[in-house]
């Protein structure tokens, strides 16, 4: 097998298309995002016979708590019964730009599904399971939205489908699509807000217009804004690529709850995914709202669920250590999620 680096961005993406499970996180954008973040990156790929069989997007994260390799939702491999030698070549090649770049470990948040095999695989292999997921989801809830309208309503949680059809009857709500970058800097405004209410810390300004404006350039991005009585209320950045859509970043005051604003900018953003062509919704990010009562997830997870659909669940995020001091890192990410609740 043979390793190197892919310069195509057509290559790269023409690869992407044959697989059901991916995100944006591996996509070419992603890479220049994290580009333009000043974030090292490497898109590899690995070759039998001349033929293109797997896809990793790396990229050099630099934190105070030390420097990692990470691969979010990938790798992407063509042939699983390769799985095992493909792993082998794109993990010597993973120690070698990690001795390199002076990384303390490897992270990989892959979409391989959750089994005894796909855990023991990794274990295997070396690989320990990571006290963090990241920043990259590690289940997600999907909504199928091929279907028409009136079926996706009749889908519906019976609470939801009232409240979409509320929304839809109230003049004080309205729903704008905009690609005018200067309206991150009011969504913004609401996320910072939110955060602060739901005690977690926000991605920067500079993160969120920087993700927009590369993904818009391929007609990829789309802000939405909820106001309520001519305010902004609510906001989503909404990510579509390759026939899927991606709820990925969102916010809602605080003192908005009980009108259904959050409703209506969800069924708005399922009709412009349809009108794309998109055929899956990802609601980005998951977590049982019934076994994790008290998780910050569980409360948006319970509304995702209302409006139809189903869960994906991959294997937890792995890290391969390179060092002693992933150890110590590994007590300070704990300890971190646990004072997080997550």
């Amino acid at each position: 097998m043979e390793i190197k680096e892919i310069t195509n961005k057509e290559i790269w993406e023409d690869f992407l298309l044959n697989f059901k499970e991916k995100t944006f996180l591996q996509s070419w954008e992603w890479g220049e995002f994290n580009k333009l973040l000043g974030n090292k990156i490497w898109r590899l790929g690995i070759f039998l016979d001349g033929k293109l069989l797997s896809v990793s997007l790396i990229i050099k994260v630099k934190a105070r708590r030390g420097t990692f390799l990470f691969i979010p939702h990938g790798p992407h491999i063509l042939n699983f019964s390769l799985k095992e030698e493909i792993f082998k070549t794109l993990l010597n090649e993973l120690k070698k730009i990690g001795k390199k770049e002076k990384a303390h470990f490897i992270r990989i948040a892959p979409l391989f599904e959750r089994n005894s095999n796909n855990i023991n695989f990794f274990k295997n292999l070396g690989f320990k399971k990571s006290p963090m997921h990241a920043s990259a989801y590690e289940s997600t809830w999907k909504l199928d939205i091929s279907l028409d309208e009136e079926d996706l309503l009749k889908n519906m949680r019976k609470t939801t489908r009232y409240l979409v059809r509320q929304s839809l009857k109230n003049s004080d709500i309205e729903i704008k699509k905009s690609e005018n970058v200067k309206d991150v800097e009011i969504f913004q405004k609401i996320a910072e807000e939110t955060a602060k209410s739901q005690k977690f810390v926000p991605f920067s300004f500079e993160f969120v217009k920087n993700e927009f404006e590369i993904f818009l350039k391929n007609n990829e991005a789309l802000l939405f804004l909820g106001e309520y009585k001519k305010e902004v209320a609510a906001g989503a950045l909404v990510i579509f690529w390759q026939n899927i859509a991606f709820y990925h970043q969102a916010a809602l005051l605080p003192k908005y709850h009980k009108i259904p604003i959050a409703y209506r900018l969800q069924w708005e953003i399922i009709k412009e995914a349809k009108k794309r062509g998109c055929k899956i919704y990802d609601f980005w990010g998951y977590i049982d709202p019934e076994k994790n009562s008290k998780h910050p997830w569980a409360g948006p997870t319970f509304f995702k669920m209302g409006f139809g659909g189903f869960k994906k669940e991959y294997i937890k995020t792995q890290d391969f250590p390179l060092s002693l001091r992933y150890y110590l890192i590994f007590v300070f990410e704990f300890l971190r999620k646990i004072k997080r609740g997550l």
